[in-house]
């Protein structure tokens, strides 16, 4: 899509620093973070959300989690912990409408997020 943000990072038409890429799957650090460490984890192929991944593609949703894998193995965020967030929609908090994994790390995360 001409016009979304992450399809232009995925691009290269706007720069990003890049932590993890396949031939499926980018992830690079948020500009605007909200812990220590805040990764995000998106599909090369625009897929506005969740809802979105169609049945013949669901094997997109195991790649995404792979790569998040990798991330956290990366990273070396599995022993102090991290957590995962997938926002859907405007009350979701989704405010880039290309469906990404937030891994956010480095800090206590505490419980209700928000």
């Amino acid at each position: 899509m001409d016009s979304c943000l992450f399809c232009k990072i995925v691009a290269g038409t706007i720069p990003c620093a890049k932590v993890y890429e396949n031939e499926t799957v980018l992830a690079f650090r948020d500009i605007d973070p909200k812990a220590p460490t805040h990764i995000l984890v998106i599909p090369k192929e625009h897929v506005e959300s969740v809802h979105d991944v169609p049945a013949e593609k669901a094997n997109l949703l195991a790649e995404l989690m792979m790569a998040v894998s990798a991330v956290v193995v990366q990273e070396n965020l599995v022993e102090a912990g991290y957590r995962l967030v997938i926002n859907s929609g405007s009350d979701g908090g989704q405010a880039v409408v290309h469906l990404h994994v937030h891994i956010l790390a480095g800090r206590s995360l505490h419980w209700p997020p928000g």
